[in-house]
């Protein structure tokens, strides 16, 4: 009788180690119950290392997530859809409002924004902006960036929208755009506030989306930094993401932290091609919030790569013109082609070019055809091929020249 008991436990403690915390691809499908919510984590087109089902990555936080930046994929999840606090890391979704702002032409760099005294007197983490005062777009996004600023969070929602009430619609609208069905925010800030939540997988959607634009990481890059006030005061600056100094490769992220939150991180690291993004909700202490995002870096980073297959130079061979000044006009892809997959895959990856001869006139950036990129006889991938340059259409004195050069004697 003990004998067989023994054995029924040992049984129950493999699939719990087994089937708690599972990464991608580790298993066809598994349920993990984490404070009465049941997360499905369904086996995804990337194997995972062999070794991996009997892991547990970050653990003691109430939920993860790791994933491949280009494409999406997640390689680890935990507890990944729960309705959480994610205390500062909303502030993610006030950066990205601001950023497209500020490529759709609404806000500049140096434009001069007036704080209110509602902006000013925000409290906890904050810069100490002074009321009337005037700071530039690029000093209140710095400071949001390094020191995760409350009061410039408010200022800059205020001027987008008029007000933080405004703002946060919009927050919600961009968070439903982006496929962010668990999540509603209702501050800027991440201040605790009642029906206010994200999940970890939400989190990585919309911080994916900020690293599409290049100049946030001229701010998320930056260690210490001071901002000056008007009036002569000098706030010291230093980043709350810790991983740029003691992670090799961590070039952003976004830390939070409040009682009801816990520890929180959000950060992106790279190595070589491939970047990665890993998400910490809820970790006991900061160290084991650093701790648990290095962690699920070294584990994708030594068991994943991103493989090269398609850059975007102008191709070697170019596209045949009917009816232009020029008989070939130089073509380039839209963008560079990657394919995430295990380190130690071999599956075989073909390029196709598919290109027809194009009618002149021809505007750079006019898509002439594609490149189809398949894994295993499977379409993986498609890039549209662009013009490189304009061809305008020949005219009578081209028909004649060409007429003259092909004449045969």
């Amino acid at each position: 009788m003990k004998k067989h008991f023994f054995i029924l436990a040992l049984f129950a403690c493999l699939c719990t180690a087994v089937f708690g915390a599972v990464p991608v691809g580790a298993a066809q499908s598994a349920e993990a119950e984490v404070s009465g919510d049941v997360a499905i984590y369904a086996a995804g087109t990337v194997s995972a290392a062999s070794d991996a089902a009997s892991e547990s990555l970050s653990p003691g936080c109430k939920a993860v997530y790791l994933c491949d930046w280009r494409s999406g994929t997640p390689v680890y999840k935990r507890n990944e859809s729960a309705h959480l606090p994610i205390a500062s890391m909303c502030k993610i979704m006030t950066m990205l409002l601001c950023f497209e702002a500020q490529d759709a032409g609404r806000i500049s760099a140096d434009e001069e924004i007036a704080v209110s005294e509602r902006a000013a007197g925000m409290g906890g983490s904050q810069v100490f902006l002074e009321a009337g005062a005037t700071y530039s777009v690029h000093d209140l996004l710095e400071s949001i960036c390094i020191a995760s600023a409350n009061d410039s969070c408010v200022a800059m929602a205020e001027r987008l929208c008029g007000s933080e009430r405004a703002f946060v619609q919009k927050m919600n609208e961009r968070a439903r755009e982006l496929g962010m069905t668990d999540t509603n925010f209702v501050n800027c800030t991440g201040l605790p506030a009642s029906g206010q939540y994200c999940c970890a997988r939400d989190v990585a959607l919309m911080l994916g989306e900020l690293l599409r634009h290049e100049e946030y990481f001229g701010y998320s890059r930056t260690w210490m930094d001071e901002m000056h006030h008007p009036e002569g005061r000098v706030t010291e600056m230093a980043n709350t993401n810790k991983l740029l100094r003691s992670y090799v490769g961590c070039d952003g992220g976004k830390t939070g932290y409040t009682s009801e939150a816990g520890y929180c991180i959000a950060a992106t690291a790279v190595r070589g091609d491939m970047r990665a993004l890993s998400v910490v909700i809820g970790a006991p202490d900061s160290k084991a919030r650093f701790a648990g995002a290095g962690e699920l870096f070294d584990y994708i980073f030594a068991n994943y790569t991103s493989r090269a297959v398609l850059d975007d130079a102008v191709l070697s061979s170019p596209c045949e013109v009917i009816g232009g000044k020029e008989k070939l006009v130089a073509i380039r892809p839209e963008r560079a082609s990657y394919l995430f997959c295990a380190a130690d895959d071999t599956d075989a990856v073909d390029c196709v070019i598919e290109l027809q001869p194009a009618r002149a006139p021809i505007a750079a950036g006019d898509v002439l055809g594609r490149a189809v990129i398949y894994k295993n006889g499977v379409e993986a991938d498609c890039v549209a091929l662009l013009a490189n340059e304009d061809v305008a259409r020949s005219g009578y004195f081209d028909s004649l020249r060409d007429l003259a050069q092909n004449w045969n004697y």
